[in-house]
């Protein structure tokens, strides 16, 4: 990789509340790691003055961060403001000012996304955009046509190399430990097929609500909010063929392969939930038909993966919180022991939030004199969930113009074809008790796999 890094930074929405709880304790580990030493231009219409801004950062890395520090005075330090409406010109000329000689800006878009266009326009109207690269948090669009005219709009002022479609799922390094753990082994190529695995099942299970953000919630749900982007990217670095080189261009290109051979979802693959006390939060209508928990099926029309059932779910109000993947093999040909039919080999990978596992699935003799055998977990990776945050890694890259862990823009309008077919089609909506893990009839989704598989608490 060549590009040039990043020499200033400029945070859109700089007073909101994905800064204070994500993006400045980033800042503060990048600074700390020694990869963030540029001007930091926080800009916002809060009516708010540099001061105020540095209070705020303070008190971010107090309730969300490391705390108080000597990294943190050099953050402060780096912080500039600039106060004023996104849509009015004579903002950005006022970014353009404070960006002094700085050639390679950063701009980073923590705005909602119905201002994406207007920011990006202004920014280029303003002469900041030369040189420049622009983050943008997800959603990337509310279904197909939405993620175009984005895409559209992005593309009248930079370039798509310029662009960085940030999903903080990717910047995981559990995630990332799933992508190394496939390709840095050989002994897993010759069973990761149709002829070995059974299915695979990927759950994403919280048991928080939607603490607050009801109205939020109620213009996404959870088939747009974590299975278009966070669960599809699980599953393209599950299906996808080994990348031609170590490079940025090739592992997206094979990502996006594998939401092409994706199958766009009918009514019968989905089934959509709804918690019991959804419709009393704050925001939400009180007949609500939002889905806060979903279940599908999705096949990959490719030649590995033909005819392997890939089960998704995710939702709030559940019986634990943990997200994992259940890679199911085929059973052996042959009963050679009475109880062999009871155990089927598995490879199962805890993503989070409490604990990251990669683990293989077999049975061992139990001792005595019978031939008889006890299900055990071999562990290849077992260690707690305190690694490097998701946004440190994730602005660190764009900051070096890495795109590795970002989204394309054709892997976006990909993903969002696979989902486009089933968002607006007035599926039903079941009711589910909080706690539990879902509606019972999401159980037929899962039938063909024998069920769904349950994450428990973590196995030591």
């Amino acid at each position: 990789m060549n590009a040039a890094p990043s020499d200033a930074l400029v945070l859109f929405g700089a007073t909101g509340d994905l800064a204070h709880r994500k993006l400045f304790p980033a800042l503060h580990a990048l600074v700390r790691s020694g990869r963030l030493d540029v001007p930091v231009i926080g800009v916002s219409r809060s009516g708010w003055t540099l001061a105020q801004l540095r209070e705020r950062v303070r008190d971010s890395l107090q309730v969300h961060g490391a705390g108080r520090d000597a990294a943190a005075e050099r953050l402060l330090g780096l912080l500039h403001y600039i106060d004023g409406d996104y849509t009015e010109a004579q903002t950005h000329q006022r970014l353009r000012t404070a960006l002094g000689a700085a050639k390679r800006p950063l701009h980073y878009l923590a705005v909602p996304p119905s201002l994406f266009p207007m920011v990006v326009e202004g920014i280029a109207g303003s002469g900041s955009g030369a040189g420049a690269r622009v983050v943008l948090e997800k959603p990337f669009g509310r279904d197909l046509a939405s993620a175009r005219a984005l895409n559209e709009a992005l593309h009248r002022s930079f370039p798509e190399s310029s662009v960085f479609r940030i999903d903080h799922y990717l910047g995981k390094e559990a995630v990332q430990n799933l992508l190394y753990f496939r390709f840095a082994n050989a002994f897993l190529e010759p069973i990761w097929n149709r002829n070995y695995v059974r299915c695979i099942q990927i759950t994403m299970a919280e048991q928080i609500g939607v603490e607050g953000r009801g109205r939020f919630y109620e213009e996404v749900g959870a088939l747009r909010d974590v299975v278009q982007n966070h669960m599809l990217q699980v599953l393209a670095l599950l299906a996808m063929e080994p990348p031609v080189d170590s490079g940025p261009e090739a592992l997206r290109d094979e990502k996006v392969k594998v939401f092409r051979a994706i199958r766009p979802l009918a009514a019968g693959d989905v089934l959509r939930g709804q918690y019991e006390g959804y419709r009393d939060e704050h925001g939400v209508a009180a007949d609500s038909q939002v889905e806060t928990f979903v279940a599908i099926r999705l096949q990959i029309d490719s030649w590995r993966w033909a005819g392997v059932p890939i089960l998704i779910r995710a939702g709030k109000r559940m019986a634990t919180t943990a997200t994992e993947v259940l890679v199911q093999l085929e059973r052996a040909p042959q009963q050679v022991f009475d109880e062999h039919a009871a155990v089927a080999n598995y490879i199962r990978f805890r993503l989070g939030p409490d604990r990251v596992a990669i683990a293989i699935g077999a049975a061992t003799k139990r001792p005595g004199p019978l031939m008889a055998g006890d299900p055990v977990e071999l562990f290849l990776c077992n260690a707690p969930s305190a690694q490097p945050g998701d946004y440190e890694r994730l602005i660190g890259d764009a900051l070096e113009g890495d795109p590795s862990l970002f989204a394309r823009e054709d892997g976006v309008e990909a993903a969002w074809r696979v989902v486009d077919p089933v968002l607006d089609a007035g599926l039903g909506l079941h009711r589910y008790p909080q706690g539990s893990w879902g509606p019972q009839e999401a159980d037929a989704i899962a039938a063909c796999c024998g069920g769904w598989h349950r994450p428990e608490l973590p196995r030591q």
